[in-house]
């Protein structure tokens, strides 16, 4: 079997199925991991979540991004829908508890083939196994029967650092935060929330890519992640970047991931534009 790893969708559904005509899908013999951002921002939310839960969890494995979250949240009245959202599909549609039912279910954080995949980032405290645990706390209680109460308290930029000492609400939103948020912290793990420029855009003084942060815990894993277009694609022996800014008119991209370590293909769709930068 062949394992795919995809970048943000955003409900850009036509991409989705380009790519995976371009990759010459097959259920029978392939499988694949959507590194969140299933949902919003693109035109088709609602086809990228039927499509993706029709596959089934031997299939396809599809991690939980911010995008993902907030329908939730939105689907709750937790928050308020965002301008620019796409999810009136999904909230309008005839399986759409199945569909919420299903979401909520995906995972934070998995790891397959030695590699970590997550939607933003890892802590550069925690190590693959506590990012993992961590991810499991979460999980946990989004399965939960208080799970819609979780949401009342997920939103928020502090506690901006990790503390094993963190109990309750303010663990779980810094474990949210650095899984499906995080682009730079400082070599402390203080998270910075405002820049989403790439990083040679200006990075605020004394914050770096999570990923450069010297001697972090997981320098001798393999991490993948999305959510950060401006970055793009890396490739680097230590670090997969697959979200390549397909809402904003890039690519839809998939790594094929060999059967020897490191070994690796990247497989791309141009994508039509569905939101402007900046708006």
């Amino acid at each position: 079997m062949a394992l795919y790893l995809i970048g943000d969708v955003q409900g850009c559904d036509s991409a989705l199925g380009r790519l995976l005509d371009k990759i010459d899908f097959s259920p029978s013999r392939d499988r694949l991991v959507v590194l969140g951002d299933l949902v919003n921002r693109g035109p088709g939310s609602l086809a990228a979540l039927r499509r993706l839960q029709a596959l089934g969890d031997g299939v396809a494995q599809c991690l939980l991004g911010n995008h993902d979250l907030h329908l939730l949240a939105v689907a709750q009245g937790v928050r308020k829908p965002h301008r620019l959202d796409t999810l009136g599909d999904i909230l309008a549609a005839p399986d759409r508890e199945a569909l919420l039912h299903w979401l909520r279910h995906r995972p934070m954080a998995l790891r397959e083939q030695g590699v970590l995949m997550v939607h933003a980032g890892v802590l550069p405290q925690w190590s693959a196994d506590q990012a993992l645990a961590l991810a499991g706390e979460v999980q946990d209680v989004l399965r939960g029967p208080h799970w819609a109460e979780f949401f009342l308290h997920m939103y928020g930029n502090s506690p901006d650092q990790w503390d094993e000492a963190l109990t309750g609400a303010a663990r779980w939103r810094v474990i949210v935060n650095a899984l499906t948020r995080l682009r730079l912290c400082t070599a402390q793990g203080r998270m910075e929330f405002e820049s989403k420029e790439s990083p040679g855009a200006g990075v605020p003084p004394g914050y770096m890519p999570w990923f450069d942060v010297p001697g972090r815990a997981t320098a001798q894993d393999v991490v993948a992640f999305g959510h950060w277009s401006t970055l793009g694609w890396l490739g680097r022996p230590d670090v997969i970047s697959l979200d390549t800014g397909c809402v904003w008119g890039g690519c839809l991209s998939a790594v094929r991931l060999g059967a020897t370590a490191g070994e690796r293909e990247l497989i791309q769709v141009q994508c039509e534009q569905a939101q402007v930068p900046g708006q």
